[in-house]
Parts: C-alpha cells; sequence; structure tokens
C-alpha cells in the first residue's frame, strides 16, 4: 500500500495534523516511541496564553482559541481549557519594556489590564516591593494536555489513519514519486513524508535529504515544589517579564516552577537537573515571601526552535514532497489547532478555512531560511 502522507511523530503536532487530514485518502502516523506523546507533549506544563510565544506567533494561538474553550460534541465532551489569568510581572528598570509589551498586544486584540504593585497583590499575596509592574491577562487558561491529544488521535482513528509505534525512522528514499521509509521493521511507501519530530527535526530532514534548516533543542526544567505559607490556589500564571522564571499552582500549596532555562541539548530524553531546579527555587524566593519547603518531582522537556523562533510550515523547497511542521518551541500545545488547520490545507493544497483566514502562511515557510 502507498500512502498518500505519511507524518512522523505522533506527538501534539503530528497528532492534530493526522487528523485534520481529512480529505486525504490514506495517512499513517509513525511514531519512534511505545506511545506517542512520549517526549514534549507528554511534559508539557501547558497554558494557553495569547502573549505568550510572541507577536508572531499570537495569531496561531488566538485562532486555536475556540477549539480549546468549546470543541465540537464529536471531538471531546468537555472544554479543555480552564480559567488561570497570566500576569507578567516587572521592576522598575522593566517599565518601559513592559508598556510596550502591553501596546503591542492590545493593538492585535489581545485583553490585558496594567496593574501596580498594590494591584498585584490581590493576585500574589507576598510578591516583593521590588516588582512594581504587571501585565495581567484575565483570559489565559490551563490545558488539559492529555485530553487534547488523546482527542486528536481519536478523530485521526475514526478518519482510518493508521498508528504505527516502536517505529524509528532508519532511512529513507525516493524513487518514482514514492517515499520508502524504513521504520523499525516496517517498509512504508508514502507520497508524501511530513516531519512533525520536533527536536529531531534535522535528523528527520537529513534521512530525507531535504533542506538543512536549523531547529535548536533546549531544555526546559519544571519541578513542583510545596511553599511555606502554603502559595494559594488562585494564583494566576506568573510569568518574569525577562524570562528568568515562571510559576503556576498546581493545588493548595503546590506550584509547578520552572527557571524558564533554555539550555542546548542534544535531541534526547532528558531529565532535570538539581542546578537548574536550585536556580528556580532561587528565583522564587527572591520574588516572593515564600520559601520552598520541599521538592516533591522534577522533570526536563525540549524545546524546539528555528533560528527566528517561529514555526516552520510548509513544503521544502528542494525537496517538495517533504514538508515542515517543526519550531513550535514552547508553545505547540496552545497554537495545535490552528497549525494543525493550517498545515493540513497545504499539503491538500486548498484554502485556510474562514478561522484562519487573517493568518499568512508564508511567514512560516521553509522558504524563508533556505536561498
Amino acid at each position: 500500500m502507498v500512502y498518500d502522507v505519511a507524518i512522523i511523530g505522533a506527538g501534539m503536532a503530528g497528532a492534530s495534523l493526522a487528523a485534520e487530514l481529512h480529505h486525504r485518502q490514506s495517512v499513517i502516523l509513525i511514531e519512534a516511541e511505545d506511545q506517542p506523546g512520549f517526549h514534549a507533549t507528554g511534559r508539557s506544563a501547558a497554558f494557553w496564553d495569547e502573549c505568550y510565544g510572541g507577536l508572531d506567533v499570537q495569531p496561531l494561538t488566538t485562532a486555536s482559541g475556540p477549539l480549546l474553550q468549546a470543541p465540537s460534541e464529536d471531538f471531546a465532551s468537555d472544554s479543555f481549557l480552564r480559567p488561570r489569568g497570566s500576569l507578567y510581572i516587572g521592576r522598575s528598570d522593566d517599565e518601559a519594556g513592559l508598556r510596550a509589551f502591553y501596546s503591542k498586544f492590545t493593538a492585535q486584540g489581545v485583553r490585558l489590564e496594567w496593574l501596580d504593585h498594590d494591584q498585584m497583590l490581590n493576585h500574589i499575596p507576598g510578591l516583593r516591593t521590588d516588582w512594581c509592574f504587571g501585565v495581567r491577562g484575565p483570559d489565559c487558561s490551563d490545558i488539559d494536555v492529555a485530553a487534547l491529544h488523546q482527542a486528536y488521535l481519536r478523530k485521526a482513528k475514526r478518519n482510518a489513519v493508521d498508528l504505527a509505534l516502536r517505529a524509528r525512522l532508519m532511512s529513507a528514499s525516493r524513487s518514482n514519486d514514492i517515499w520508502s521509509l524504513q521504520a523499525g521493521n516496517e517498509t512504508i511507501e508514502a507520497r508524501i513524508v511530513v516531519n512533525a519530530t520536533g527536536a529531531w527535526a534535522n535528523d528527520i530532514a537529513r534521512l530525507c535529504n531535504a533542506s538543512p534548516i536549523q531547529h535548536n533543542p533546549f531544555r526546559r526544567t519544571v519541578a513542583q515544589v510545596q511553599t511555606a505559607p502554603l502559595a494559594p490556589s488562585f494564583l494566576p500564571l506568573v510569568i518574569d517579564y525577562r524570562g528568568q522564571f515562571y510559576f503556576k499552582p498546581e493545588g493548595q500549596g503546590r506550584l509547578w516552577l520552572s527557571p524558564h532555562d533554555e539550555t542546548p541539548s542534544l535531541a534526547m530524553d532528558v531529565a532535570a537537573e538539581e542546578m537548574d531546579v536550585a536556580t528556580a527555587i532561587d528565583r522564587l524566593e527572591n520574588a516572593t515571601d515564600w520559601k520552598v519547603e520541599r521538592v516533591e518531582r522534577s522533570w526536563a522537556g525540549l524545546r524546539t526552535f528555528s533560528a527566528d523562533r517561529k514555526p516552520v510550515f510548509g513544503f521544502d523547497p528542494n525537496q517538495p514532497s517533504f514538508f515542515w511542521c517543526t519550531g513550535q518551541g514552547g508553545f505547540g500545545i496552545q497554537t495545535a489547532p490552528a497549525a494543525a488547520k493550517l498545515c493540513a490545507a497545504l499539503i491538500e493544497e486548498r484554502s485556510l478555512p474562514e478561522d484562519l483566514k487573517g493568518i499568512d502562511p508564508a511567514a512560516f515557510a521553509p522558504g524563508r531560511f533556505i536561498t
């Protein structure tokens, strides 16, 4: 059998795209691990925040909001979002940058509020006085990542998408417009190959003789900690404007805390390092009067960015049956619905759906890196 599309990688990017390729006759989703979503997808502390990822990413995040908030009954029985709110905080010398941040995103229609220190105390009891200014996003929400990923896998299965597990891509060749993929113990043939492998994007591109596009994996650490006094459960997602830490509540007295690290890494199964956890704790205790009493667990995942930190969506200019769906960084979950629809339309050579009409696919095309 020759598939129309073979998608390499069954994390959120690959699963959502497989589910949206409903016009194709046949699709196979190829996953190297024992289960889909083992790496970045399964380790995400994801949230939906229209400012996160920057102005270039915001249209994809905004367009993804309606499906995440109110999915159709045949896709999921409940919303994937739980209200949280976000608060970007800064010190006195951050005021100009924060005001520019506020102005740029509100000009794009994002709902934000400017807060002073006393107003921020209503949201973050114990915030130290040197944190003078904040930008609040009232619409920020936590995402149920596992539920969203499973919903896409179920939809893909209903649409007769095949799933191959324990099928790491070992080699790829193309003859007479057909790809021959050695994936695990299987040989799979397809007309189009989609690279949705996150940190492994460069490896897959080399196997398929596609154009070299720089993708950089970075380790990101998260720790679940207990504080004294107990961190309240009503806290928003709190992000240091300068990108030194973020935290959000995980039940009464517990926080998910990150040093917002971006440590270059090989594509691999990464784990948290003690120094990164210690750095996160130090930064939290310098921002609030809480003390971390116990680290309950910690983990790490890889966030992969292209050179300009925008995602890469589109056919390779020099290998036109090779499609890039990569570079989603730390915003791949919150943009997945819109990104999957955009990529499906490009693969199937049809117009973008109405809810994506304001998005220009050329902004994400791989050709921007290739001369």
